[in-house]
This record gives C-alpha cells, sequence and structure tokens, in this order.
C-alpha cells in the first residue's frame, strides 16, 4: 500500500440519506468518479461486487469496491466517505458508514488491512461513524497509510 495515502476534506460527504443498499454504492461510486479515481466504468462493477460478496464489514460499516477484473478502472487508488446517520439496511446488517475504495493492481489488500486496524478499535469506529465534521474523518483515516503493520 502507498504510504502516501491519504483522505482529504473532498472525500468525505457526512449527513447523507440513502433509499436502500444500492443508493448508498451508487453514492460512493459517483464520490470516487468526482475525486478522478475512475473510470465511469467502475461504477457497475461495484454492484457486481455486492451481488458477488457483499461489503458490510461491521462496526456500522461498509466497504463498497469494485471486482477484481475492475482495477484496470482505477485511475489512482482512494477512498470515498459516506456518513448515513439514519443507518442504511446493507442485507440485514445497519450500515452507518460506507466507504468506497478504489485501489491499483493489489493495493486494495493494504487498504483493506489499514480500514480493519482502525474498525477494531470500537471508539475509532464510533467516532468515525459518528462523527459531526468532516475533519474528525479526515484525522481519523488520514494516517491509515502510515501505521504498521500488526
Amino acid at each position: 500500500m502507498p504510504t502516501d495515502l491519504r483522505i482529504g476534506p473532498e472525500a468525505v460527504r457526512l449527513g447523507r440519506t440513502a433509499a436502500d443498499k444500492s443508493d448508498a454504492v451508487d453514492q460512493c461510486g459517483r464520490l470516487l468518479l468526482q475525486l478522478g479515481a475512475v473510470e465511469a466504468a467502475y461504477l457497475p462493477t461495484m454492484h457486481e461486487r455486492e451481488r458477488s460478496m457483499p461489503t458490510y464489514i461491521g462496526e456500522g460499516v461498509a466497504i463498497p469496491h469494485g471486482t477484481d477484473a475492475a482495477r484496470a478502472l482505477v485511475k489512482r487508488t482512494a477512498l470515498a466517505v459516506v456518513q448515513f446517520p439514519e443507518g442504511v439496511d446493507w442485507d440485514g446488517n445497519q450500515a452507518f458508514l460506507a466507504i468506497g475504495i478504489a485501489a491499483n493492481g493489489d493495493e486494495h489488500t493494504g487498504v483493506l488491512a489499514a480500514l480493519a486496524r482502525i474498525l477494531s478499535d470500537p471508539e475509532k469506529a464510533a467516532e468515525l461513524r459518528g462523527a459531526r465534521d468532516v475533519q474528525t474523518v479526515v484525522e481519523l483515516l488520514s494516517p491509515m497509510g502510515a501505521e504498521p503493520a500488526a
């Protein structure tokens, strides 16, 4: 994983609502597109991934991302964070945060491992889910790339 992976305020959307999981995935995909991280064709592959392997990971968080074949559509590794304070049904689980992932090559493995480290701390996970300002999200997620492997 690149050690310079950082998330900026432009990649965070707080206080959003989603009609359902599909809408939440669309919002993440559109944000990745706006960030210039993916080509438009990446967005449908995020839904394809959800059909084959749902991306809810626990602690009220889902990590929608494209299929393995869609990595060719990734321009640069990036995260897109969308918060849903009222929650979204994610196959029977409530997701309050969706973190869209676009990763080049095998970089997705490092991104997923770093997210898992942050979310394994219940206090940090709760702070991330309930963030009321963008800066809190940026501060919680920015050190991801620099954290040592466990």
